[in-house]
C-alpha cells in the first residue's frame, strides 16, 4: 500500500485547493427598455419592466 514518505504542507495544500472556491461573475444582460444592466429573468429595477411590460410603477 502506497503511503506518503513527509506529511505535505499546509501552504502546499493550500495551493492545491486555491482553484476550488474561485467566485464567478454574475450574469447581467441589459435591459431593452432602458439600457440599464440587470440579471436575466428579473425584474429591471430601473425602469420596473419585465419581458417587455410594467411591472412596477416608478415615480419620476
Amino acid at each position: 500500500m502506497a503511503v506518503p514518505k513527509r506529511k505535505q504542507s499546509s501552504a502546499r495544500q493550500n495551493k492545491r485547493r486555491s482553484n476550488v472556491w474561485k467566485l464567478k461573475a454574475p450574469a447581467l444582460v441589459t435591459c431593452p427598455k432602458c439600457g440599464e444592466l440587470k440579471a436575466p429573468h428579473k425584474v429591471c429595477l430601473n425602469c420596473g419592466s419585465y419581458n417587455g411590460k410594467e411591472v412596477l410603477k416608478k415615480e419620476a
